[in-house]
């Protein structure tokens, strides 16, 4: 009983240092900075009927992270374009789920590691679907400098102009998020218009072969309603 009370305090000793640890992993020493990794990402991509696409993101704490998609078109049988997004923290817990055409998942992050984020074309299963994608992470306040320390040796004039900096840098970077979210909607039009154009022109095309046809068809019966056949002297219609 003894040894078995020892191996219990044991093991809670080691379940509470490890819950108590915190997931921001340490700089170091000397300047180095925490690493990042690329933060901003965007692209398209096929998803094939009923599969699934999935990407990791690295983040850490004290971070938001950002995702939006949207279906640009379909490729196959099928014209629905809803996909289902979902977004799961390092510890594979579900953050949020999102099902239309086009949407977003923005969320802060709470802990360090890498961020699952997955497509899923389920509802169709005749048709692969072109999906553009726009996440990554951003940092605001002093976790976006390393280097806080040495601004305090700087003087009042170069910190308000560094301030201001960061602060354009900061809108430049919202600003260049929406122009992603604008230009995915630009691209799903363009892809709309040119299935719409298509569409037309065969529809065109098949009503003008239906007219043609039909006028050559009503040409040949009437021609026969009026087809009097020839008569001779042993050949007489007879009354």
């Amino acid at each position: 009983m003894f040894l078995l009370f020892v191996a219990g305090l044991v093991v809670l000793n080691l379940v509470s240092s490890a819950r108590s640890q915190k997931t921001e992993p340490l700089s170091g020493t000397g300047d180095q900075s925490l690493f990042r990794g690329a933060d901003r990402h965007d692209f398209a991509i096929v998803i094939p009927p009923g599969g699934t696409e999935c990407f990791w993101q690295f983040a850490h704490q004290t971070g938001y992270f950002y995702f939006s998609y949207e279906v640009q078109r379909t490729i196959g049988m099928s014209h629905d374009r809803h996909v289902a997004a979902t977004a799961h923290t390092p510890q594979g817990f579900l953050i949020e789920t999102s099902k239309n055409v086009r949407g977003q998942i923005n969320f802060s992050t709470h802990e360090t590691g890498f961020y699952q984020l997955c497509l899923a074309n389920q509802q169709n299963r005749f048709a692969s679907v072109q999906v553009y994608l726009n996440f990554g992470v951003f940092y605001e306040g002093p976790e976006m400098d390393h280097k806080e320390n040495e601004r305090k040796q700087l003087n009042d004039t170069l910190d308000a102009i560094e301030e201001s900096t960061r602060k354009v840098h900061y809108n430049i970077f919202h600003m260049w998020r929406h122009y992603n979210f604008a230009r995915m909607r630009k691209t799903a039009d363009f892809f709309l218009l040119q299935s719409n154009y298509n569409y037309v022109n065969w529809w065109s095309t098949a009503q003008s072969l239906v007219i043609v046809l039909s006028g050559i068809l009503q040409l040949y019966f009437l021609k026969r309603l009026f087809n009097i056949p020839m008569t001779t002297e042993t050949q007489k219609p007879r009354c």
